[in-house]
């Protein structure tokens, strides 16, 4: 997609009503759906902010940003994800949050991202994080940092190539459900699923609506 045709349909994704759980459900792992049966207090759940950030490459065409997590003693251990991370107290909402811990792990000016939308907020049961993803937009291809602590690998992605990716099967291993088959996406090589396949799931549905 050109990245002026985005622009121009950027309006849209403003105003469009979101799809909700059910978009969300379509990339699910099994065992995360049935944990939707027990009732979570999502008021002492800790809470994050994420961002899907879209940006013209030197070709004038539509990408946004994945990143690989690194390996650490943690459930969401080199995985592939959104950038972005738990609130602080400096932030004074979700989106500050998803702003400033893009800043901080791939180096995109926070001041320069246009907020376009906030997605549905999505339970994490692992790791008791409610989420709140955030859409937002930068003018120009990003000079991306790499902050190494916590990010092994920026990973940029094709919009088209998403848009066009079929959902499908993959094998994961986890630290609390050991290995399992899951609904995935498959980007770049990588195995998108979890949190971050619901998230992506939901933005899909979006763009098919336009």
């Amino acid at each position: 997609m050109q990245f002026s045709y985005f622009k121009q349909i950027s309006s849209k994704i403003k105003k469009i009503e979101l799809p909700g759980l059910d978009a969300q459900l379509l990339l699910a792992p099994e065992f995360r759906k049935k944990s939707l049966a027990f009732d979570f207090d999502l008021v002492k759940a800790k809470k994050a902010g994420v961002l899907i950030l879209f940006y013209p490459d030197a070709d004038g065409q539509t990408y946004f940003t994945l990143i690989l997590r690194k390996s650490y003693k943690g459930v969401h251990s080199a995985q592939v994800a959104l950038p972005g991370g738990k609130i602080e107290k400096q932030d004074e909402n979700l989106t500050d949050t998803a702003l400033r811990e893009t800043e901080e792990e791939i180096g995109v000016d926070a001041s320069a991202v246009e907020v376009l939308k906030a997605l549905t907020e999505l339970y994490i049961p692992p790791s008791n994080f409610l989420v709140k993803p955030i859409v937002g937009v930068v003018d120009n291809t990003p000079k991306f940092i790499k902050e190494d602590s916590e990010v092994e690998l920026i990973i940029p992605v094709k919009l088209d190539d998403f848009l066009n990716a079929k959902p499908e099967r993959g094998e994961i291993v986890t630290s609390y459900a050991g290995r399992k088959e899951v609904m995935c996406f498959k980007i770049n090589g990588y195995i998108v699923w979890g949190a971050t396949a619901m998230i992506l799931s939901e933005l899909r549905e979006i763009f098919r609506k336009i």
